[in-house]
């Protein structure tokens, strides 16, 4: 079972819309995973309760107080189990530096929950920055989802992602697997067509085979906090993400 942290320095490519369905795609092939929401923004946590979370059952309370993962996880029937984010999550960065420690805190909590508990798919959404946070899913991941929408900053953002993880490999001493997926896919646009051709060109076998196309039940499932599935489980969105899911699975990822 794998740990997937999903990852772009760009904001509006999906991150958080892939993380929750990808999970809900797992639940419903029996694998009932571990949904991390890493982004202070907690918009992952928002999906899962419109009522804030207190900050000392969020995410928060692993890194300032010590609390297990295990105690901070919820139960999110749809999708598996959930550890919420919260906007104290910001001060991560000026609280604890930059240390190796604080970097592996994530990767060596979840080392504990797995021999407590055994192990289980693992999806990390992570904020668009490269910080603390986003270092800890780095540190901690199998693999890499990189999603990169149709619209070059988006593939420029693509670009940066690989040039600043080829960066960490000296400090990491491994080659963390990744892989892209282009969301909002419009095959309409000629535009859309050009970014796929670039991005094989540049990432030749690392671009999933599956593309997330532009699909109204994507974007409206997260106001009724649903997954598409639950949303609209004969829509295209959905047929798109249980696609991405069985790749990632056939690709060894989960």
């Amino acid at each position: 079972m794998g740990r997937l942290a999903i990852f772009n320095q760009k904001g509006g490519v999906g991150k958080t819309t892939t993380a929750l369905n990808l999970a809900a795609a797992l639940r419903r092939r029996e694998r009932a995973p571990l949904l991390i929401d890493l982004d202070p923004q907690g918009h992952l946590s928002h999906i899962y309760s419109a009522t804030r979370i207190e900050v000392g059952n969020s995410l928060f309370a692993f890194y300032q107080d010590g609390k297990s993962l295990r105690q901070l996880r919820l139960t999110w029937e749809a999708v598996g189990h959930l550890i919420p984010s919260h906007q104290q999550m910001m001060k991560v960065d000026s609280i604890f530096g930059k240390g190796p420690a604080v970097l592996n805190r994530l990767r060596q909590g979840l080392d504990v929950l797995e021999k407590e508990e055994g192990a289980r798919p693992t999806l990390i959404d992570c904020c668009p920055y490269v910080g603390v946070l986003s270092l800890n899913a780095v540190f901690a991941a199998d693999c890499l989802l990189i999603p990169v929408s149709t619209d070059f900053l988006s593939l420029q953002a693509a670009a940066e992602m690989e040039r600043t993880l080829d960066l960490l490999e000296p400090v990491l001493k491994r080659r963390v697997q990744r892989c892209y997926v282009l969301t909002r896919y419009d095959r309409r646009r000629k535009m859309s067509g050009e970014i796929l051709t670039r991005m094989m060109e540049r990432f030749g076998d690392e671009v999933c085979e599956t593309v997330i196309a532009e699909n109204v039940s994507i974007a409206e499932s997260p106001a009724y906090n649903r997954d598409v599935f639950d949303h609209a489980h004969a829509s295209h969105g959905a047929q798109d993400y249980m696609a991405l899911c069985s790749e990632l699975i056939e690709r060894g990822v989960f």
